[in-house]
């Protein structure tokens, strides 16, 4: 069994355009979530990738293996919050609060993770935690530590970031 606190992330390089990012974060309480992104080509080599360098974002929240919710860019309203810092020489996500707003990634969710709107779903990791946002609402029991560091596979990932085997 995963440790509680564990995080996987996978990474597969995409087109010339992008390179693609997937990952999975376990959070306590049987609360996982994975996603995937694209990352524009030419910010591959910055030591930092932020929100505006990514054309494609998607994450969806899971409680025991069953799916509570999903964020995309495709689905952002204006208003949604919309932090993201990745380091790309060591291929992960910045933990914690290393950023001036108090928190490092805010994916439909601020730094009280209680942002996400009525039926909406989002991930913020911050000063405090790294948790969810479900309807509104944070969900205190998802949390762990904020220093947790989401770590680099190969491929997608299930619900219980269990890796995917490659196809060819």
């Amino acid at each position: 069994m995963m440790r509680a606190g564990a995080v996987a992330m996978a990474v597969l390089a995409g087109p010339a355009q992008a390179a693609d990012y997937y990952f999975c974060w376990i959070g306590a309480n049987d609360y996982t979530m994975t996603g995937a992104m694209s990352v524009v080509h030419s910010a591959i080599n910055k030591p930092i990738i932020t929100a505006p360098d990514v054309t494609n974002f998607q994450i969806t929240g899971f409680h025991q293996g069953f799916p509570i919710g999903s964020w995309s860019l495709a689905n952002r309203a204006p208003t949604d919050t919309w932090v993201l810092n990745f380091d790309p020489a060591t291929n992960s996500f910045l933990p914690g609060d290393a950023s001036p707003l108090g928190y490092t990634q805010g994916w439909n969710a601020d730094g009280t993770a209680t942002d996400c709107g009525p039926g909406g779903f989002g991930f913020n990791s911050g000063n405090y935690a790294q948790d969810f946002c479900l309807n509104g609402k944070w969900i205190e029991e998802s949390g762990i530590a904020p220093e947790t560091v989401f770590v680099v596979g190969q491929s997608p990932l299930d619900a219980s970031c269990n890796f995917y085997p490659p196809t060819s």
